[in-house]
């Protein structure tokens, strides 16, 4: 059999019954990523097995939404994993790991920032390079303002905001580069549960934002990850030095 046409059978081939649920053992393979766990909701024995199973497959791992219960079984089990509680992102990582690039994450308040570290997290855990800049809301826009170099350094810029969610709006006007904007649940009772910060991003006269669902740091996290490493690729191969050129042309 060819070598492209075996790849493409391994690639289809099922994922590994557990009885209880279903690893996919080939998503690295398909999508270059492992696959991740949902950790809230799991009983000890499923995550401990599903846990084990994945980090023999592919000597990482990586499980979101993890309570202090559910890491401190794991951190038995395995002593080199790693817990964050503001973030409840649990993780092991390998030891050799190279993050390229450039992804900011920015938040409005302190409040936003356990769902800021989930994204953040997420998009280190897979290999990008990640700046923070926290606290610099809309109601004192001279904070956003005195870090908007490291913002606009970066290849994808993820906004995580509560309340009335203007953030993603104003940094959207202030970049160059795609920006994932991130409404939070923080906020009193008119801003229903992190509904009124999803209307406002959605609705941003903005260029350039998509929008995640409430609370969803860790597919923003995913997401500026695969926007980080294109942007690494266009630079790599000259694409944008190119663009830049046939831009000033027209």
């Amino acid at each position: 059999m060819p070598v492209d046409d075996a790849l493409q059978a391994l690639r289809r081939q099922p994922f590994e019954e557990l009885g209880f649920g279903k690893i996919d053992a080939h998503r690295r393979l398909r999508t270059d990523f492992p696959e991740v766990i949902f950790a809230a909701g799991k009983s000890d024995a499923h995550l401990m097995e599903i846990f084990s199973r994945i980090y023999e497959m592919d000597g990482e791992v990586l499980a979101t939404r993890a309570t202090e219960a559910q890491a401190g079984m794991i951190c038995e089990r395995f002593p080199q994993a790693v817990y964050d509680g503001i973030s409840k992102v649990l993780r092991i990582e390998r030891p050799d790991k190279v993050h390229k690039g450039k992804v900011a994450v920015v938040t409005a308040g302190t409040a936003d920032v356990p769902v800021a570290e989930e994204a953040a997290q997420t998009a280190e855990f897979f290999g990008s390079s990640v700046d923070r800049v926290y606290d610099v809301g809309v109601s004192g826009l001279h904070r956003l303002l005195a870090r908007l170099d490291i913002i606009q350094g970066a290849n994808c810029v993820v906004t995580v905001a509560g309340m009335e969610g203007a953030l993603a709006s104003v940094v959207g006007g202030l970049v160059s580069r795609p920006v994932i904007a991130v409404p939070t649940s923080v906020g009193y009772g008119a801003s229903m549960h992190g509904l009124s910060a999803l209307l406002t991003m959605i609705n941003s006269c903005a260029n350039g934002i998509a929008v995640v669902n409430i609370d969803n740091g860790y597919g923003a996290g995913y997401q500026a990850h695969l926007i980080n490493m294109m942007g690494l690729r266009d630079s790599e191969n000259g694409n944008g030095a190119e663009n830049e050129k046939n831009d000033s042309c027209h």
